[in-house]
């Protein structure tokens, strides 16, 4: 499939924070859905929950809505058919009419779909399976199909490739994207004994880069974790300068959240909003920056 078109800078629609937060006063360009809290039971006859869908067409009467997807047990051993991605994912991914949809790269199956950072094993003999899978399931999703790097602490037992090889190796055997999240590239750069961000960066194959995460994590029994729940470091912004002086991914989306991943997560509230902003608009200002230049060469 060919990459989309552009579309610009945006934030996650997160329920975790939907109390407080004004997503509808942004000037944004896109909201990411997060597709998990707004499907309906997998043992229900419904797709979305109910009142969702109503909710999510009144924020795409103004917003570009993009589909991603979590506890899909995409890379699971399961039969994909069964799956939450394709029962309930996929069918939500067109409802909505996102042009591509995200995903995780990590392991899942119905009995730890709530396991966060699970990684695939990076091996040749897995590369080669997850890469079926991602192919097939793009297919059904009738759009681009975009990976994301996730955060870990201890390679998956197995494990005989560096993690930006194992990337580089799925998307050119399945044709399918990446979803680059910096943050989680910092947090194991932090977190895992010779992970080079730089090195990483350096052999992902950029021109299939089609979106991007930003977040801030915190510091937690002497690990660095993902946990949304502070500005983006400026390691980060570092990072995604120089992605944007290299490729034109279609968007950057920044991610807040509340205590989803963990007790010792910071709760946001609404004096949290102005750190949310700030980030937003320095997104925004490195977007602009990179098209100006693109325009200049």
């Amino acid at each position: 499939m060919d990459k989309p078109a552009p579309v610009g800078v945006g934030i996650q629609y997160n329920p975790e924070i939907l109390d407080w937060f004004p997503f509808d006063s942004l000037e944004v360009d896109l909201f990411e859905v997060l597709l998990d809290p707004f499907m309906g039971p997998l043992d229900g006859p419904s797709i979305f929950q109910p009142g969702a869908y109503e909710r999510l067409m009144e924020l795409k009467s103004e917003h570009l809505l993009l589909a991603h997807s979590n506890y899909g047990c995409d890379f699971g051993f399961g039969d994909l058919s069964r799956t939450p991605a394709v029962r309930r994912h996929v069918p939500m991914t067109k409802a909505i009419d996102s042009p591509w949809v995200a995903n995780h790269s990590f392991y899942g199956d119905e009995s730890w779909l709530d396991i966060w950072s699970s990684p695939v094993q990076f091996s040749p003999a897995e590369v080669r399976r997850i890469a079926a899978r991602a192919r097939e399931l793009q297919e059904l999703y009738g759009v681009p199909l975009a990976h994301e790097n996730a955060t870990y602490y201890l390679a998956t037992p197995g494990s005989t490739m560096r993690e930006a090889d194992f990337m580089a190796e799925l998307v050119e055997r399945s044709g399918t994207f990446l979803h680059l999240d910096l943050h989680n590239v910092y947090a194991n750069s932090l977190n895992l004994k010779g992970f080079d961000p730089w090195a990483y960066l350096d052999t992902i194959p950029l021109d299939r880069v089609l979106a991007v995460h930003l977040a801030g994590g915190s510091w937690h029994q002497g690990l660095y974790h993902d946990w949304h729940d502070n500005p983006v470091p400026d390691a980060v912004w570092e990072m995604l300068d120089w992605l944007l002086a290299r490729a034109q991914p279609g968007a950057v989306i920044l991610e807040y959240q509340g205590r989803m991943h963990h007790e010792g997560t910071r709760l946001l509230d609404q004096d949290d909003e102005p750190m949310i902003v700030r980030d937003l608009n320095k997104a925004k200002a490195a977007w602009a920056r990179a098209a100006v230049a693109r325009g200049a060469a």
